[in-house]
């Protein structure tokens, strides 16, 4: 297998709260569609992003759509400064996110912060601060 993600879909309540969330308030380029479908797609940079209705996701996993708990998954957005995490954490709260963690220093050296989208899909901003030695 050549490990890599090419599409990520997430199972949203409202898909037009979705779309105007991804879309207009945190300007994801978005792939044209028919105003009767069920799905969207968001072109990101190496990556699709797709928001489907939840209990048809879960249907079509055939899994339970029970929507309990954490779900054990973060969705990651690198940005290139300190300042820039910040920036973004605003934006998504200003489209109707809510933050979950404030940015902060982390412990392996980074700056990050988590917002939840409006069906509480964790999304972590993060500036790495790599260093090489």
């Amino acid at each position: 297998m050549d490990p890599k993600i090419t599409l990520v879909t997430i199972g949203v309540e409202d898909i037009d709260e979705s779309i105007t969330f991804y879309r207009d308030g945190l300007n994801f380029p978005m792939q044209d569609r028919d105003a009767n479908s069920d799905v969207a797609f968001f072109t990101l940079e190496g990556t699709w992003l797709s928001v489907y209705p939840r209990e048809k996701l879960a249907e079509d996993a055939n899994v339970p759509d029970d929507g309990s708990g954490f779900s054990g998954v973060t969705l990651a957005h690198n940005v290139s400064s300190e300042a820039e995490v910040d920036t973004v954490l605003a934006e998504a709260e200003a489209a109707g996110g809510r933050i979950v963690k404030p940015a902060q220093d982390t412990f392996w050296g980074g700056y990050s912060g988590y917002f939840a989208d409006p069906d509480d899909h964790l999304w972590e901003v993060a500036y790495p601060a790599l260093t090489t030695e």
